[in-house]
Order: structure tokens, then C-alpha cells, then sequence
């Protein structure tokens, strides 16, 4: 029992694919992989409105998803295996499954709010950090760090819905891998075996991409692996005064935005309605802080058909690369300030994705930005409206809601195509509930002013 006035946990059990399914192996790790070594853990939560009884949870819902997730496990193995880290940069980490190795998931009953937790408006954060399992204590052996990798929590709000808290080392995999594991094990829980998931789902890709030696050292001497004997996976805990609340840019309010960033910058080449979402949020979030200081914002560009050769859809793994724009405070803030916000995303965005080097450029020269120091504040994008998590059906229905629990550690911002309207965009904010007060009026009166 976690806490038992919040979550009475039901059931651990240890989920490893059917026996004599998967072979002993190692999957190594790319630089692709390195950069987030020490990076924070994804928490991802899926809200499903099922207003069922703890009966029906236990006797239908446990026994189904831990089948499910075992011939899941069959084609995404490593998710049930370690990460193994050594203290030396000479041998490079990397993902080893054996037989028995397993995805810890926890099922347990919470009496806290369905409906409040799955609303837009500002929540308390600390009360999802309930919600999501965590990745456990790495492993120290004489040679090693060993660290697990994946971890599920299922929990019921009797006579609500249930929520589905997920847990992964960001070397696991990015958002594209974590996309093509769910739509697998959603499959196989609707109709009970992989079939229908084999006939028209896409089995996983291991090969590994070509080496880029001077990135592995790089990130490798970032990661310090020297020091892992020391590490344990970052967790979330509170208390905390933060709020995370949702934001909806709709497709006709995001034209809207493309038209006036048009007209008031007409050479600007690339004006997306991901540009015009991630440049209004932007601008919003400058203006609830006093002071001029450097600003970073950035976002994952998924490298695997922009590599040459280009990787399948499927490969496994992180596979991204970077954009990002910086700028001063007082030049992000009104109306010009979100503009501006605009031109440097678009501008940043057309010259990654256009240059005749490609993507991977832009990853070797990512450090040039910090070659004055780190800026005070750095807003990343998790998640992409591109990947349809909105479509991830158990058998249950589309998700009533999703959050990016993760986006807690540093500030960043989730950014999901809509439920209802794929072509509308849901943005999670995380703050401080004074700032987030703040955000919220300038977010609407600029809805207001701008267009």
C-alpha cells in the first residue's frame, strides 16, 4: 500500500513473455541512445472512462492485460529486459534481455477524482504522481549498473474508469518506438491473441544505425558514465505547488494564428500550425516571467527516413534529432513577441529540415548553442501530433484523457493531436499555481487580441 488514504495497491505481478518465445540477446545502444542517459524518465498516463466494479477489475481487466502484455513482450522484448550501464566509456551501455527478465505491473484501487484528474482545468500535480509506477533501484554489481527499463501501473476509480501509467528509461526508446509497442499491445488486448496485430501492425526493426563515433564520445563523456555506481533513476515526489493544466489550439484558431504570422512576416517560408501552437505557447509562458534573460525552446525532429540511408519506420530505439530556437525575454512577450516566436521556430525548423547535410548536422552542432553557457530557461515539446496516441483502444473506447506526467522534471511543455479532432492540438502545461493563474489569462486574452 502506497498510501492508503490515495491508492490501495491490489496486485504486483512480474509479466515476461510466454516461455521459450525470446532468445537470450543484447540490443546495442546508439548515440542516439547516449543523449539520454541520465536523462529524466518518461511517465505517460491514459485515462479510460469504464465504470466498472473491483470485481470485474480483478476477475476481467488484471488476467487480460498481463496476457496481453506478455505477447507483447514476445515482439518488444526489450522492454522487459535491463539497461546495462559499465563504469568505463571504453565499453558501451547497452540493452541485455535473459530468460525470466520481466515488466513489473502494479494493478491498485484509487479513491481520487476521475472526472477532476481527466478535466483541462489547472490539478494539483502531485496527485498523479500516485498514478505512475516507478522504474525501481538499479542493480550495482562489481562491473555493471543494471537498471530497469519499463514499468506498468493499472488503476481502477471504482465505478469511474481506470487510468494506465507507464514508466520508461528514455534509452528505451522515443516517442515513435513507445507508439508502435502500444498499438501492439492494444491490439492483442482486444482480440486476445496477435494475429490481427501481425496481419496489419508492424513488427519492430533491431537493426542498428550506422556508428557516429565522435557523438558517441561526446555524449558518453556528457553521461559520465564513470559515475553510475552512483545513479538511481530520477523519481517524481511531492509536495509540490505546481498545476498541470490542458490548453486546446483548434485547427480554426491555428489558421488563424499561420495567416497573421503570414501576413506580418510574408517571407518567412515554413508556417505550420505546429510552428504557430509552439510559438504561442512560447510567447505566453515569456510573459508570466520578469526579467531578460536567454531562452531556449526546442523540439525532437524524428530522423529515421531523413537518415541516409533512410531507417524504417519501425526501427527501434531513439532516433531523433534537434531544432531549437533562443531569444531574449522581452522580444517573445505580446503580440510581436509571439510573431517573433514564430519566425525563429520556422525559420530554425525550414533550415533542419531542407539542409543538404540533413538532420544530423543539426545533432553534431546542437552543443554550439550552449558555447555562451546554458540559458536560465529551456521549454522542450514531449510527445508529437503526428503519433495518434488519441487512437490507443483496449477494447474500452478511445483514452478520455492523456498526460505527460514527465514534462514535471524540467518545465517542458506535451503537445498531443486532439481526441475529437486530430487536427486541433492539446498542449499540458506544468507550473506553479500562481504563475499558472497568470499563464491562463494571457493564453485567453491573447486568443482575444491576436485574431
Amino acid at each position: 500500500m502506497t498510501s492508503s488514504r490515495i491508492l490501495n495497491v491490489l496486485e504486483k505481478s512480474h509479466v515476461s513473455p510466454p516461455p521459450a518465445t525470446v532468445s537470450d540477446g543484447v540490443l546495442p545502444l546508439t548515440h542516439f541512445d547516449f543523449w539520454w542517459l541520465t536523462q529524466p524518465p518518461i511517465h505517460y498516463l491514459f485515462f479510460y472512462d469504464l465504470p466498472i466494479t473491483q470485481t470485474h477489475f480483478i476477475q476481467t481487466i488484471i488476467p487480460n492485460l498481463k496476457h496481453s502484455l506478455s505477447i507483447t513482450l514476445q515482439h518488444f522484448f526489450p522492454f522487459a529486459g535491463k539497461l546495462i550501464v559499465f563504469p568505463t566509456s571504453t565499453k558501451r551501455p547497452e540493452i541485455r534481455y535473459v530468460e525470466d527478465d520481466y515488466v513489473e505491473v502494479t494493478f491498485a484501487e484509487c479513491n481520487l477524482d476521475f472526472n477532476k484528474l481527466t478535466g483541462n482545468h489547472p490539478r494539483d500535480c502531485e496527485s498523479f504522481y500516485n498514478l505512475i509506477p516507478l522504474l525501481g533501484e538499479a542493480e550495482k554489481t562489481s562491473d555493471s549498473t543494471n537498471i530497469r527499463l519499463f514499468s506498468v501501473q493499472v488503476t481502477l476509480y471504482p465505478n469511474s474508469g481506470i487510468s494506465i501509467g507507464m514508466t520508461n528509461h528514455h534509452c528505451l526508446g522515443d516517442a515513435s518506438t513507445r507508439f508502435n509497442s502500444l498499438n501492439a499491445w492494444t491490439s492483442i488486448t482486444r482480440f486476445g491473441t496477435d494475429e490481427s496485430f501481425l496481419a496489419n501492425g508492424t513488427l519492430p526493426c533491431y537493426d542498428r544505425v550506422a556508428k557516429n563515433v565522435k557523438l558517441e564520445e561526446s555524449y558518453l563523456k556528457f553521461a559520465n558514465v564513470e559515475s553510475f555506481k552512483e545513479y538511481e533513476p530520477p523519481k517524481l515526489s511531492g509536495p509540490s505547488d505546481k498545476v498541470r493544466g490542458t490548453f486546446i489550439l483548434p485547427r480554426t484558431t491555428l489558421t488563424q494564428f499561420k495567416n497573421l504570422v503570414s501576413i506580418e512576416q510574408p517571407t518567412l517560408v515554413y508556417v505550420s500550425s505546429f510552428t504557430v501552437a509552439c510559438a504561442y505557447i512560447w510567447s505566453c509562458l515569456a510573459s508570466t516571467r520578469e526579467g531578460d534573460e536567454l531562452e531556449l525552446f526546442g523540439f525532437a525532429i524524428d530522423c529515421r527516413a531523413r537518415l541516409k540511408p533512410p531507417l524504417p519506420s519501425a526501427y527501434f530505439g531513439n532516433c531523433v534529432g534537434w531544432c531549437a530556437a533562443t531569444e531574449k525575454t522581452t522580444r517573445l512577450t505580446g503580440k510581436d513577441g509571439f510573431v517573433n516566436a514564430a519566425k525563429l521556430i520556422g525559420e530554425n525548423l525550414h533550415k533542419t529540415l531542407t539542409d543538404k547535410n540533413g538532420v544530423v548536422k543539426e545533432i553534431e552542432s546542437f552543443g554550439d548553442l550552449f558555447a555562451d553557457g546554458l540559458p536560465r530557461t529551456m521549454i522542450g515539446v514531449a510527445g508529437t501530433p503526428k503519433l495518434k496516441f488519441y487512437e490507443m483502444d483496449f477494447g474500452w473506447g478511445k483514452p478520455t484523457k492523456i498526460e505527460t506526467i514527465s514534462i514535471d522534471y524540467n518545465g517542458s511543455i506535451s503537445m498531443n493531436a486532439c481526441k475529437e479532432k486530430s487536427e486541433d492540438l492539446e498542449i499540458g502545461v506544468c507550473l506553479p499555481s500562481a504563475v499558472m493563474e497568470h499563464f491562463v489569462g494571457i493564453f485567453d486574452n491573447g486568443l482575444k487580441e491576436y485574431i
